[in-house]
């Protein structure tokens, strides 16, 4: 038994009960101070209640945070700054890492003959390059300095190896300009039957209200002088493409029609293909890269269409079943050639 457990031993049988009846009321009121500590270890707890409030000056006004920090920091700013134990002078110990050269085991020579060693030695950075490619250590290039030596007769490498930690520099490709049509004078136009009017663009303009594409699909019912019409990129759904099959049923003038990158449903391009049955003036149709995916069945009617309807001439969309890309490429292949 330890020197701590023997000291422990002798308090064991004391009776706590008759000691708390001997002490003075002044004694169990500090006894009673000091239990109104709640758990000093433990972490979780705020600051303030991990031990009883000991402050015994009365509250000077209410927390200025402001001030506080106001206060900390100019005391941060008027006390010294430690010296350092060892002041810093720039100077460097030790002695830089060589790598040590490595010996090539006599098994591991290669010995070449007398021409090829002379050419090597004097050989340019360039024609090390080529000489690489040819030899087929595509490691030690990239893909463009590669394929320039493989498919050039001539020395195209002119920077050598060290090139390939470079990247490559390509020009850069500038952004498109955005669409400068404006939906209330082509409105107008449609409406007024405009024999300049032929196309209809207004891809990309993303700001369209439904309500003025409704009216616009409306307008070109019966609009009998434009021969292309694209929204593509102009965040179309259903109630838009409910309007295209409308205006694709009474409409005769239209010859190509493009709403790719929409957010219409199954349902919108089901109703679209029903409504292209109908119409015997169209040759062009895109579809393609809606938000979700449309499914096997309007698939199946996308090839039905083409099969049934031989003036359609370009379909635009990625068919995903094998089954329906077959018949809508047998279809189009009919297609072009009844047209020729």
């Amino acid at each position: 038994m330890s020197s701590y457990q023997k000291e422990l031993e002798k308090y064991r049988d004391i009776d706590e009960d008759e000691i708390l009846r001997t002490l003075s009321p002044e004694e169990l009121e500090q006894l009673d101070c000091e239990l109104q500590e709640m758990d000093p270890e433990n972490m979780l707890l705020p600051a303030g209640l991990r031990q009883r409030d000991q402050t015994k000056k009365s509250p000077t006004g209410p927390l200025d945070r402001d001030a506080l920090l106001q206060y900390l920091e100019q005391q941060a700013l008027e006390v010294k700054e430690r010296d350092d134990l060892v002041p810093f002078t720039g100077e460097k110990k030790g002695k830089p890492y060589i790598q040590p050269k490595r010996e090539i085991p006599a098994e591991e020579q290669i010995t070449l003959e007398p021409e090829l060693e002379e050419a090597l030695a004097h050989a340019t950075d360039a024609e090390m390059c080529d000489i690489a490619a040819i030899l087929g250590m595509y490691t030690l290039m990239s893909n463009k300095q590669y394929y320039d030596a493989i498919c050039s007769g001539e020395i195209c490498n002119t920077e050598g190896i060290s090139s390939v930690v470079q990247p490559d520099k390509y020009k850069p490709v500038p952004d498109e300009p955005p669409n400068p049509t404006k939906i209330e004078e082509i409105l107008k136009s449609v409406r007024s039957n405009d024999k300049n009017l032929e196309e209809v663009n207004l891809n990309n303009i993303q700001d369209i209200p439904i309500a003025m594409l409704t009216e616009l699909c409306a307008a070109m019912k019966t609009n009998t002088h434009v021969r292309s019409f694209s929204l593509v990129a102009t965040k179309s759904g259903d109630p838009i493409a409910n309007a295209v099959a409308d205006m694709l049923r009474e409409n005769r003038s239209v010859q190509s029609l493009n709403i790719e990158s929409n957010f219409i449903s199954s349902t919108g391009l089901m109703a679209v293909l029903k409504a292209v049955r109908e119409n015997a003036t169209l040759t062009e149709l895109r579809v393609d890269n809606q938000r979700q995916w449309p499914g096997d069945a309007v698939e199946m009617e996308m090839a039905t269409v083409l099969e049934q309807c031989p003036s359609i001439v370009r379909f635009g969309y990625h068919f995903t079943q094998q089954g329906p890309r077959a018949r809508a490429a047998q279809a189009m292949t009919r297609n072009n050639e009844l047209r020729e």
